[in-house]
């Protein structure tokens, strides 16, 4: 049924595992910030997700999707996965069946360091690790193209092709490059392996090189994305945007999550500018910490804030960085972080924080 509002709508669906709890302490925070600063924001909760796929066979039913396209403003997704479903069946239809049927073709995770403690990389600061992946996200490898011949015999073919349109390559590239003329960012790092990929990456280096020279004030890097790997270890501090791939951008931005603390701190958006688009934490949904209060909400709090600065929201999203940052140096957070609240005390502490103004 669609939802009539003057409010920007906004579709939350928990998932499975921790995803439940980790999205009830983070839609407190994000309702917090709604308070404070007004906005005009009402969630709406739905229930699709593994409990509801064994129970009734649904995934994502087409009513459902088409009333989020016409109607809501964002999605907000928790984590997905289910021991019980083990091909993921519930989790295809839902995240992937958004991300490709919306047009989701920039999934956006920035890489910032909230406290020293929590990077594994030596007399690293705040300052030396901020930047931001760009990852393609409708095209590549993940586009599900190829086949099996011969399967499950000693013979077996199995082939994925990487699928790359100048259509596709253009406007992620052109994204990254606005997001650093918008946010005062200098440089703008594309990454591919092109000299073994030489038609798809080469593709991608010939539109880098045709797109950059619209934007004289930043400076454009290349490099392959297993020397980037390297580099984002050994000097992530020369790393403002990246823009690369989608089996690149998704391995690259999970070593970011590592220099930073972890995927427990790791937002994650996938989105399409001036469209309804999926915010969703990156960590999984941990079955085994599921209803014990154990799981850490503050990437999913982050991933909210994401989705505010989205919405237009800017500075309820910055108070809401500011309140994490602040939780995490005051040590009220949960064991992962080296704290000893449960996850809805995380979360109501960064609630307390913004209702004291941070």
């Amino acid at each position: 049924m669609s939802a009539v509002s003057t409010n920007r709508l906004i579709a939350v669906i928990p998932g499975d595992g921790i995803g439940p709890e980790v999205a009830r302490a983070s839609v407190r925070v994000l309702e917090q910030s709604a308070t404070k600063h007004g906005l005009p924001v009402d969630f709406h909760w739905y229930d699709f997700g593994a409990e509801k796929y064994l129970r009734e066979g649904v995934t994502l039913p087409e009513a459902a999707f088409q009333d989020f396209k016409q109607n809501y403003a964002a999605v907000f997704l928790g984590a997905l996965g289910d021991p019980r479903v083990p091909d993921m069946a519930h989790a295809k239809d839902i995240l992937l069946g958004m991300r490709f049927r919306l047009d989701l073709f920039i999934n956006l995770r920035p890489v910032q360091l909230l406290h020293p403690a929590h990077t594994p990389l030596k007399d690293r600061k705040p300052e030396d690790i901020d930047f931001v992946i760009f990852r393609e996200n409708t095209e590549g490898l993940y586009a599900g193209m190829g086949g099996n011949f011969k399967k499950d015999t000693a013979e077996e073919i199995a082939i994925n092709e990487d699928v790359n349109t100048r259509l596709g390559v253009e406007r992620i590239i052109r994204a990254a490059f606005e997001y650093a003329r918008k946010n005062g960012k200098k440089r703008v790092c594309m990454s591919d392996k092109a000299n073994v990929l030489t038609y798809g990456h080469g593709l991608w280096q010939r539109v880098f090189k045709l797109v950059q020279q619209e934007y004289p004030e930043i400076t454009p890097r290349h490099l392959y994305a297993d020397v980037l790997a390297m580099e984002m270890v050994r000097a992530p501090q020369d790393f403002d945007v990246i823009v690369t791939c989608n089996l690149f951008g998704d391995i690259l931005s999970d070593l970011g999550a590592a220099l930073v603390g972890g995927l427990g701190l790791a937002a994650s958006g996938n989105i399409h500018p001036g469209k309804v688009s999926l915010f969703e934490p990156v960590h999984g949904s941990a079955p085994p910490l599921a209803g014990k209060d154990a799981a850490n909400p503050l990437a999913m709090i982050l991933t909210g804030a994401m989705m505010y600065e989205n919405l237009g929201f800017t500075d309820a999203a910055r108070e809401i960085e500011r309140a994490v940052r602040t939780a995490i140096h005051q040590n009220r957070v949960t064991r992962d972080l080296g704290g000893d609240l449960g996850t809805q005390a995380c979360g109501q502490a960064v609630a307390e924080l913004i209702a004291a103004g941070v």
